[in-house]
């Protein structure tokens, strides 16, 4: 399972648009093949800076969503909105024994 964190710093004009675009964008995030939970965290310190917290079965699954048509729709978007290059963190949990 892969575990996902990235940390998105928008511009001040932009900031109010990216909870409508995660929020619309969640139940196709969802129903992408692997993806197991999704959320949005707002900085509260921050209030331009926003999380997102996502887990899939594999990094695969992962790799394949960001491929996607609909990734490649939303990405633009969002990213035409940032103030700075977003920061990623992901571990691969393993399967206890």
């Amino acid at each position: 399972m892969i575990k996902r964190i990235v940390k998105l710093t928008f511009r001040p004009e932009t900031a109010e648009d990216f909870p409508d675009i995660f929020y619309t964008s969640k139940p196709k995030i969802l129903a992408s093949k692997g993806c197991q939970h999704v959320e949005l965290w707002r900085d509260i310190k921050h209030p331009h800076t926003f999380f997102t917290y996502s887990y899939w079965d594999s990094e695969a699954d992962l790799n394949a969503y960001r491929r996607s048509d609909f990734f490649g729709q939303v990405w633009p978007r969002t990213k035409a909105g940032l103030a700075k290059k977003p920061e990623v963190w992901s571990v691969e949990v393993l399967n206890e024994i």
